[in-house]
């Protein structure tokens, strides 16, 4: 059953993702005064970017979020783990680490999870490990999960958005493994508001997309928005 939109406020779920590998200083900016106006969860960028974006919002309340590994996680772990602590020293707050898939394919669970274990205790960060569920069995969503649960990340994240887009199925398999245990980022395609709720809906915490505005609007529109998240809104735009 989908969670009616009058009982949420869409905009405190937002990852807003800016990973275009064309994205401009610019673009950055406007993606960062766009977070803080609606003051969503994170802005998620790449690396180069998160000393500029760790800037613009300084004192705010939204989180700086990059990628590790990013969009293949094929890197070594050597790399991953200088690329997280680089990114760290720089500002970010939240790492999004892509695991390795052919590792995983492979059978090599306790590579796997010392690459992800020494990420998160090297550098004390929020991580949500990405699965790409989309190129996984069943079998290798539970494991990965289990895999990446033990190795102590705070978030299971369904995709990179490269290789296809967050299902409500994969969130609900993901939620029943967790057990509310840690967050769920549904991540990848993520374009309309009836989208947005089944997700959530289904046990995702956070929504990775880069159309966080456009699903503000679309509750706004619909009249749905609570009225003390409305009136809010109306008097950051005056």
């Amino acid at each position: 059953m989908t969670v009616a939109s009058s009982e949420i406020d869409i905009a405190n779920y937002i990852d807003h993702a800016l990973l275009n590998p064309t994205a401009t200083p610019e673009q950055v900016e406007q993606c960062c005064a766009e977070a803080d106006r609606f003051h969503f969860p994170a802005v998620c960028v790449y690396p180069t970017a998160v000393r500029q974006a760790a800037e613009l919002l300084h004192g705010k309340r939204t989180q700086i979020c990059t990628v590790i590994g990013f969009p293949t996680g094929a890197t070594t772990s050597a790399v991953k783990l200088y690329e997280a602590q680089e990114a760290v020293e720089n500002g970010a707050t939240e790492l999004d680490v892509v695991i390795n898939l052919g590792w995983l394919k492979a059978g090599r669970s306790e590579e796997i999870y010392r690459e992800i274990a020494s990420i998160c205790e090297e550098t004390g960060k929020t991580v949500k490990a990405i699965l790409e569920t989309a190129l996984l069995t069943e079998t290798e969503k539970r494991l990965a999960a289990e895999i990446c649960m033990d190795a102590g990340v705070g978030y299971l994240k369904t995709n990179t958005g490269w290789f296809g887009g967050a299902t409500v199925a994969d969130v609900r398999f993901l939620h029943n493994i967790t057990k509310g245990q840690i967050g769920i980022k549904a991540s990848g395609g993520i374009r309309t508001l009836e989208q947005a709720l089944e997700l959530i809906s289904a046990g995702a915490t956070r929504l990775g997309t880069s159309r966080g505005v456009d699903l503000v609007r679309q509750q706004e529109e619909g009249g749905v928005l609570r009225t003390e998240s409305r009136g809010r809104r109306t008097q950051e735009r005056e």
